[in-house]
């Protein structure tokens, strides 16, 4: 789903503000409005996830309405809301199948914050990028030639090949594309039932 311009991203801190979280459920989650939440077309066809902050803002703004609820309530001087646990969109948004942008936070999302040497699954601030083939090498910027990577296996790996450190990838990295989306919303669906029937048919 595309962006809307910067300015709404003030728009959701207004409105996120007007309310405190509680989770009646699940409490001492202070992470409520970070929480991913599943966005669906028109046609329920599932085609993004976004944090719960931002989902918020597009149902109080009538982009979209809440199919599921979270468990979390939030809390204002006149209302009280339930976060969304996933949204549709009113209007049917035509989405282009082609590679999202390149960039390191699609890198990560596709990688599953997952270092592609080790395996192990670390922040975002705790991950780098790697090119399988160095740049000094002739190796260049593309969604088949970046991985996200630890930083101790990037010191290891340095200005080498893979073979030549004795590392291997856990699986060949590939452009972003819609597929690859989708199977990211089911492996976060797992967690979340109330995703199953739009992501698992």
């Amino acid at each position: 789903m595309s962006h809307r311009a910067e300015h709404e991203s003030g728009t959701a801190a207004r409105h996120a503000g007007l309310f405190s979280s509680t989770a009646p459920h699940r409490s001492g989650d202070g992470h409520a409005l970070l929480a991913p939440v599943l966005v669906l077309n028109a046609s329920y066809e599932p085609i993004n996830v976004c944090a719960a902050r931002r989902a918020l803002v597009l149902v109080l703004k009538g982009v979209a309405m809440t199919e599921e609820e979270d468990g979390h309530f939030l809390h204002s001087a006149r209302l009280a809301m339930r976060l969304p646990s996933v949204i549709r969109l009113l209007e049917y948004r035509r989405i282009p199948h082609q590679s999202r942008a390149l960039s390191r936070k699609n890198i990560l999302l596709r990688d599953r914050n997952t270092c592609q040497y080790c395996g192990s699954v670390l922040p975002s601030s705790e991950l780098t990028l790697d090119h399988v083939i160095p740049r000094s090498r002739g190796g260049s910027s593309t969604w088949e030639n970046l991985v996200a990577c630890c930083h101790p296996c990037n010191r290891r790996k340095g200005n080498q090949l893979p073979g030549e450190a004795g590392m291997k990838l856990t699986r060949e990295p590939r452009a972003f594309n819609l597929h690859t989306s989708r199977h990211i919303m089911r492996l976060m669906g797992r967690s979340d039932d109330k995703w199953r029937k739009y992501l698992f048919y």
